[in-house]
């Protein structure tokens, strides 16, 4: 294993162990997206300021070390976001997750971009750990939609 390949999977460990953006309010929108291949889990909501960005993350889930990392590793991303993001932004930013996850290790996720969630580039070569990565991001997209299809 190389030295960035290990310090990759520290990163993971790391957001497993002490995740971000852990916990729902009572009321919030959800998304509860299912792993069927392994069981992985996640319920996640998108918080909006008054112009409607996204500015916060809250999960709830159970399942794999990557799931689990990487929802905590969205909300991370968009706490990161001084003004938020847009539902445009973050739908770009799903949609180049989701290439590089699919890519089976021909392409890797920009740093500067998605921060401590580039570590998620290396399950794509792992065709059974691509779903575990992707089911929070899933849920965004989900919670992205319907709040789209509000008008």
């Amino acid at each position: 294993m190389s030295g960035l390949d290990q310090l990759y999977q520290q990163i993971i460990l790391d957001h497993s162990k002490r995740p971000h953006g852990v916990g729902l309010e009572e009321g919030e929108e959800t998304s509860h997206q299912l792993n069927t291949t392994c069981g992985d889990e996640v319920t996640l909501a998108l918080r909006r300021d008054d112009a409607g960005r996204v500015v916060e993350v809250g999960w709830t889930g159970q399942g794999c070390s990557i799931s689990q990392a990487s929802a905590s590793m969205l909300a991370a991303l968009l706490e990161e976001e001084p003004t938020g993001m847009a539902d445009d932004e973050l739908t770009s930013l799903i949609e180049e997750f989701r290439t590089v996850l699919r890519s089976r290790g021909t392409l890797e996720l920009d740093e500067e971009r998605f921060g401590d969630a580039a570590a998620l580039g290396g399950a794509s070569r792992y065709v059974a750990r691509v779903k575990c990565a992707m089911l929070p991001w899933v849920a965004a997209e989900d919670l992205v939609q319907r709040h789209a299809a509000r008008g």
